[in-house]
């Protein structure tokens, strides 16, 4: 049996595979002990865990930490005069109009960042030896003091030499083994300083926390039977066993997220789709990623509460529009919807759970758009009553009608999807009507058809059980690992050369990190370079396909290169300005064995019936059938509203949905 659990922020969802039988589980979280939740869906699916052969988990441990300001006391250790690395960032302002604009607050203090003399040179010869005498009295004073749980160690140019760094930490492990070191040469070793501490600063700010909750985790796996495989979904959108992360958890921030594109890729996959717009709407956000041709956009460097992090992630745009999202009116009288959520604990006011303020959720209840007796298949009980008077009491407020305002928040939640959208497409040149939507979560399916006709996407295809997809994609993801240098080369005729031992010394130590790991399959690699024309500030990422390496040439390279560079800046041919490369990328990823498609089973709601709906302003009669009732390749016009045991799928008016031969329900525009 194998096994993926997903904690999110108000649910965590678990799937598991049992031959080619599927079994689900979605369980409210317990935000304060994410680890709990994942056991109770783990007993709300009747699995025993001594059956288990393979578990694959992703949570929101790591970020929370950060968010919540609640990750351990480190110390940072930097190149004499770069004390104030993380206080200074960069110059630019992030919002050039909030005049009370203030920079992001580092997670370590200016009274815990201590100077090392030690020089290191960008080319990485050493031009000031480690003045071991004068550290040794810092790093006593920081071993000596139990204040500390970690060690971040980031020094200058580090990324080209890391001896200096390496030292550091075998000296501090050596005194102090239960002292986690973190240094910037393991996290990234790529160029720009402040990128770079902030990295590895947050990498050791996370890692204890990540460390105590696996250790818990694990502890209470071993003590009921689990003796099978443990792994952990990272940003990127691969997996890699628990043991791994234990000296670089920063990898972990995105996982669920993560986890959700590459169900989706995988599941619209078997229905021919391969260009998406993936729409993972759950209780506290909305994530959306493009892919193109099957392989989700992949970025650099991400943030987190305004900080960045350099590490590589799934492209990925969240906006606070969840079910969860509190609708509230501002001071000017207008009506927002989020990014503040109730998350699962009080949750709306629909759950009983403490919750009064009126949130998306109860929006479609009101509405009418998700029925109490369906939530969830049945499962989980839902409060209509409390969901009206949520919207009463805001709707006495400004003098409309519950209904009515129930209805416009949706639609402001469906702004601010269709926003998020813009910014993966429109935004970077490309047009959403070439894509097909994909949404999931538990509230994506509900909002899909209306977001999809903002941007003239005419084709939908929604998952089965889209409610745990994310859970899913934990047991669809390959085993996955990046190395990046930084190694400035000119593009001339040497380059070639470079370029290709560059590339297979990366390779090598990317076979070695699998070995280490107790991963023992055939690899594929992915190469990639960081290209610009000198003297600009910043670079395109540039493919080189495998098959193309051998023959490469140094025409090839400047081809290659202008070609990344007309798509991104719409001009390529800079006359006689000369390239160079700056960073070379090898992604390395082995298969974690093939997995049967995603289906729908029996056992949620029956069809039958209709109800009165309120969209868009207008009253109208809406049928109620369960999703495994529609029959195969037969359309079926809306207004509808199906159901699984996971979601709910809202067909309007203009739209027919067709279950295909792998359970895909596919939406289609009849007139656009």
């Amino acid at each position: 049996m194998r096994v993926g659990v997903e904690v999110g922020g108000t649910f965590t969802d678990l799937v598991a595979i049992d031959g080619d039988r599927f079994r689900i589980a979605k369980v409210p979280s317990t935000p304060a002990r994410p680890d709990e939740g994942a056991l109770v869906a783990i007993d709300a699916a009747g699995i025993s865990l001594d059956a288990v052969t393979d578990l694959v988990h992703g949570s929101t441990v790591a970020t929370n930490a950060i968010l919540e300001r609640k990750g351990a006391v480190v110390a940072l250790l930097v190149t004499r005069g770069f004390r104030d690395i993380l206080l200074l960032q960069r110059h630019n302002r992030k919002r050039i109009y909030d005049l009370f604009y203030r920079k992001p607050v580092p997670v370590i203090a200016r009274a815990d960042t201590f100077e090392v003399g030690e020089r290191i040179g960008p080319d990485g010869t050493i031009l000031e030896p480690l003045d071991e005498s004068a550290v040794v009295a810092i790093l006593e004073r920081i071993c000596g003091s139990r204040r500390y749980e970690a060690v971040a160690v980031c020094l200058l140019n580090a990324y080209a030499n890391p001896v200096h760094e390496r030292r550091l930490s075998d000296w501090l492990q050596a005194r102090r083994p239960d002292l986690p070191v973190t240094c910037s040469s393991d996290v990234t070793r790529e160029f720009r300083e402040y990128e770079r501490a902030s990295t590895v600063s947050l990498a050791a700010y996370v890692q204890p926390v990540i460390d105590g909750y696996l250790s818990r985790f694990t502890r209470v796996l071993g003590a009921r039977g689990f003796a099978g495989h443990f792994s952990l979904m990272q940003s990127n959108g691969g997996r890699l066993p628990a043991a791994a992360m234990s000296r670089n958890a920063i990898t972990a921030l995105f996982s669920g997220p993560a986890a959700g594109v590459i169900g989706a890729v995988r599941q619209a996959g078997q229905s021919g789709f391969s260009d998406l717009i993936t729409f993972d709407m759950g209780g506290t956000s909305t994530d959306v990623c493009l892919v193109s041709h099957g392989v989700p956009s992949l970025s650099t460097e991400t943030e987190v509460d305004g900080l960045p992090i350099r590490t590589p992630v799934l492209d990925i745009v969240s906006v606070g529009a969840g079910g969860g999202s509190i609708v509230w009116v501002d001071d000017g009288g207008l009506l927002r919807v989020g990014p503040r959520s109730a998350g699962a604990e009080p949750g709306p006011a629909c759950y009983g759970r403490g919750g009064i303020e009126p949130t998306v959720t109860d929006a479609h209840l009101v509405r009418g758009t998700i029925q109490p007796e369906r939530f969830l298949g049945g499962r989980m009980a839902v409060d209509e009553s409390a969901s009206a008077r949520a919207f009463a009491a805001l709707a006495g407020r400004l003098g409309i009608d519950p209904r009515a305002l129930a209805d416009s928040a949706v639609r402001v939640a469906d702004a601010s999807i269709v926003r998020a959208i813009e910014l993966v497409t429109t935004e970077r040149g490309r047009d959403p009507r070439d894509y097909i939507l994909v949404p999931f979560g538990g509230a994506g399916p509900l909002h899909a058809a209306r977001v999809a006709e903002d941007l003239g996407i005419c084709t939908i295809c929604v998952p089965p059980n889209a409610g745990v997809l994310s859970a899913y994609g934990l047991l669809a993801a390959d085993y996955v690992r990046f190395e990046t240098w930084t190694r400035r080369t000119a593009v001339d005729a040497a380059a070639p050369t470079v370029v290709k031992a560059t590339f297979a010394q990366m390779e090598s130590d990317l076979r070695q990190a699998f070995a280490r790991h107790g991963i023992d399959r055939p690899l594929r690699f992915d190469h990639r370079l960081d290209m610009r024309f000198i003297g600009q500030a910043f670079e395109v990422s540039v493919p080189v396909p495998a098959e193309e390496l051998a023959e490469l040439s140094t025409a090839g390279l400047v081809e290659r290169f202008r070609d990344a560079h007309h798509r991104v800046f719409e001009f390529g041919d800079a006359g006689r300005a000369r390239a160079e490369i700056v960073s070379f990328r090898v992604g390395a990823a082995a298969s974690s064995g093939t997995i049967p498609s995603l289906s729908t089973e029996r056992g949620g709601p029956s069809s039958g019936g209709s109800i009165t709906i309120f969209d868009r302003g207008t009253e109208m009669k809406c049928r109620l059938v369960a999703r495994v009732d529609l029959a195969l390749d037969e359309p079926t016009p809306g207004p509808l509203l199906a159901d699984d045991r996971t979601s709910t799928i809202y067909i309007p008016s203009g739209w027919r949905g067709t279950r295909d031969t792998h359970d895909n329900l596919v939406l289609r525009r009849e007139d656009p």
